[in-house]
């Protein structure tokens, strides 16, 4: 029986392809180990949404051929499909795979065993600007795990002008929801208390069908699995909140109440050089109704700083402007020059001593605000999704609204929701006091 390792660098979505990959290995009789354990083939899927990320994909797969030369070394994801040249000048990779095709990872890997694998590489990356049907890869439902991670939807027609990730992932295209409820069924079945519905534009689920079915019909039909505990959205566009989807958050708390709808900047200026699809103003206007409508909702956001142009001035407007955001969290990115986007060819390039000075400032604001979130909460009660131990005696998990929680605990709760009684903030999380185990 062969042994396989996987190593996923970037996004949820990128974990769910892991998830789905490794299902699909599993199924074929492989064992999937641990990274920094003895395999036969090491799978790296990779992330380039970022210099950093793309930079750590390449150091990862140097260690994997500097240490194990002779295993099969596969490189799959966004790193091959936007800059496939770049590993096909690295002795020592095997098999590149991009974007799609992940339904016959497997084949396309064992093609590569079997052959002279030292011989060439084997390049299977296909182009993807006019892919059109989503890749219904089965969810992966390894053991251990609490919350699972369903890819309902594919690819992105938005083009903001700082983002390589349309020309890695493609256009549109959305699981059915004939799909959808299988596989919310088939993680319910393995024991998965909570689903997370992922996407890389979320809030296009199904336009590209002309709009006949849209992400509340998703959402709809991930609730219709009656054994599901909860339900969780990844990020979205502010201006993509159906009020629809609103009602369902307000009528069923399985639809945990938290959305990651990513700012990036909050200047005006600087939104319309990003072409971002709102300003300023319609985004305070959106947050507003969302928080009227769920007072206790956790808001959290993606910020990028020193953008292509950004003056000290329109950094400190939009300093202020996300000051008097309520957001629970915060993840502050300095801009990452990627080649091939717009973005990467403006005058006013910002320097990076410059940026990280910015992305200082805002991490500790980002810091602030995760502390007034988690203070404003204590008192309340909350049901936490216990995941795992933390220290001696204690376990800890997610709230709906996305805090995380530590509790004095036995091991054996994990695994189950609890009530807990939010009594002290600490950092990045909070302690509680368990009430009873209700699921």
């Amino acid at each position: 029986m062969k042994r396989i390792a996987f190593y996923t660098l970037g996004c949820k979505v990128n974990q769910a392809d892991t998830a789905s990959m490794e299902d699909l290995f599993r199924q074929k009789g492989y064992t999937v180990v641990g990274f920094d354990e003895q395999a036969d083939i090491y799978l790296i899927n990779t992330c380039v949404v970022t210099n950093i990320g793309q930079r750590k994909s390449r150091q990862i797969i140097n260690r994997v051929l500097r240490r194990t030369p002779k295993a099969l070394t596969v490189v799959t994801g966004c790193y091959p499909q936007t800059a496939a040249e770049e590993l096909r000048a690295i002795k020592g990779i095997d098999v590149i795979v991009g974007n799609q095709e992940r339904n016959r990872i497997v084949e396309i890997v064992e093609a590569a065993f079997y052959h002279d694998k030292k011989a060439e590489i084997m390049d299977n990356v296909q182009t993807i600007n006019e892919v059109t049907v989503f890749e219904e890869l089965r969810a992966g439902t390894e053991t251990g795990k609490t919350r699972g991670f369903l890819k309902i939807q594919e690819g992105c027609n938005q083009y903001c002008s700082y983002c390589i990730i349309p020309y890695a992932r493609g256009p549109l295209r959305s699981r059915s929801l004939t799909s959808i409820h299988t596989e919310i069924e088939r993680l319910v079945t393995a024991g998965y208390k909570e689903v997370v519905l992922l996407g890389i534009h979320l809030g296009c689920y199904g336009k590209e069908n002309d709009g006949k079915l849209t992400l509340f019909d998703a959402i709809e039909t991930a609730l219709s699995v009656k054994d599901l505990k909860r339900l969780r959205l990844g990020s979205l566009e502010s201006v993509e909140i159906d009020d629809r989807i609103l009602s369902i958050m307000e009528q069923d708390e399985r639809l945990c109440r938290h959305l990651h709808l990513p700012l990036q900047a909050g200047c005006d200026k600087i939104l319309r050089a990003m072409k971002r699809p709102y300003m300023s103003d319609e985004f305070t206007r959106l947050m507003d109704n969302i928080r009227h409508r769920i007072p206790d909702i956790a808001i959290t956001t993606d910020v990028i700083t020193g953008f292509p142009g950004e003056s000290e001035e329109d950094f400190l407007e939009g300093l202020e402007f996300i000051r008097n955001q309520d957001f629970a969290r915060m993840h502050v990115f300095p801009y990452s020059r990627r080649k091939g986007t717009l973005a990467a060819n403006m005058p006013l390039q910002v320097s990076n001593t410059v940026k990280q000075k910015r992305a200082a400032i805002l991490g500790e604001l980002a810091k602030q605000k995760q502390q007034n979130f988690l203070i404003k909460n204590i008192g309340r009660e909350a049901e936490v999704l216990f995941e795992q131990p933390a220290a001696s005696g204690y376990i800890e998990g997610l709230t709906g609204n996305y805090i995380r929680a530590i509790v004095h605990g036995a091991v054996e709760t994990c695994g189950r929701i609890g009530r807990v009684k939010i009594i002290e903030a600490k950092g990045n999380f909070v302690v509680g006091e368990l009430i009873d185990i209700c699921k």
